[in-house]
């Protein structure tokens, strides 16, 4: 090993020296590519909700959202719907939901505990 010179220039000091190229130090040399979007609608999530058309979703909402409130004013809190298909309409068909039978020997709204009376 030799002695280390004193007094030298930067210049002088790194003669002959080169830097390894690493991630840090280098520069891009590709450009960065833009993802490329096309007019093209992605396809659906659901096959089930494909032919849904922005519009025609508002309208099916809208129309549920009518119903329910004709439920509500009828008295009808909790009922089903069912999805029929006859020719060329698909209907869609609010119906009650069953009442569990109460069990006899019991009042409704009575609790169990101590009897006031």
């Amino acid at each position: 090993m030799s002695k280390i010179k004193k007094n030298l220039s930067d210049a002088e000091m790194f003669k002959g020296w080169q830097e390894e190229p690493t991630f840090e130090t280098e520069l891009e040399e590709e450009p960065v590519r833009r993802p490329v979007t096309s007019a093209r609608k992605e396809p659906a999530d659901d096959i089930n909700s494909a032919y849904f058309t922005p519009e025609l979703k508002e309208a099916v909402g809208k129309a549920l959202l009518e119903l329910k409130l004709t439920m509500y004013k009828a008295g009808t809190v909790d009922y089903q719907i069912k999805v029929s298909c006859q020719g060329n309409q698909v209907l869609l068909t609010a119906i009650p939901a069953k009442v569990k039978a109460e069990q006899p020997g019991k009042q409704p709204g009575q609790r169990g505990g101590k009897q006031r009376g």
